[in-house]
């Protein structure tokens, strides 16, 4: 069983984490799910689920939303005795989703003041995968600078640029595509979204 952790920033495009989530539980893949403190907030606003509370309560909340068990997880962001952050326990990939611009300039900096971005330092330097899936426009320069680094040092950057050549007719449609080029970076199959070439439906 492949153990993915996702974890959910302060970008708008918490849709994004949440889909990725149901993906990757349907397919019995072990989930942790982390979010940041902005996180929960954007969370809060865009899709109107209250994430706040103790750890239990936010893991108690979550596993309701998902409707599922213990395979998935959760732990405080501050939380620095968690699995994740030790190699010993690295999860298979690591995907933030939505990450924040000021994620992403603290993972490139190294700086791993917390669980999510120690969990990303131990990712890279374990040689697993990690994506990272920044909502922002438009880029400056730092931001450029920054997702050049994290590139360099082995993270593949997924920007959330839902295509039309597929023709969708629905939001759920753009979010569907962007989640999918996520688990194809992930090398799972999935069909949600029809790949250029294939017979229009």
């Amino acid at each position: 069983m492949q153990h993915i952790l996702v974890a959910m920033t302060g970008a708008s495009g918490a849709i994004y984490g949440l889909r990725l989530v149901e993906e990757l539980l349907a397919s019995k893949c072990r989930v942790t799910l982390l979010s940041s403190r902005s996180g929960r907030q954007v969370l809060a606003h865009e899709t109107g689920l209250d994430w706040q509370g103790s750890v239990e309560q936010r893991l108690d909340k979550m596993r309701k939303h998902f409707k599922c068990g213990e395979q998935l997880t959760h732990y405080a962001e501050d939380d620095m005795f968690a699995p994740p952050a030790s190699g010993s326990a690295a999860p298979t990939a690591m995907v933030v989703m939505p990450c924040s611009m000021g994620m992403v300039g603290r993972l490139a900096s190294g700086t791993s003041d917390n669980l999510i971005e120690r969990a990303a330092d131990v990712t890279l330097k374990e040689g697993r995968p990690l994506l990272l899936v920044p909502r922002e426009t438009p880029l400056s320069i730092i931001h450029l600078e920054n997702l050049l680094r994290l590139a360099r040092a082995g993270a593949r950057i997924v920007p959330a640029m839902p295509a039309f050549y597929q023709q969708p007719q629905s939001m759920a449609a753009l979010v569907d595509f962007v989640v999918g080029k996520v688990l194809d970076g992930l090398n799972m199959k999935h069909e949600l979204y029809r790949r250029w070439g294939d017979e229009a439906s």
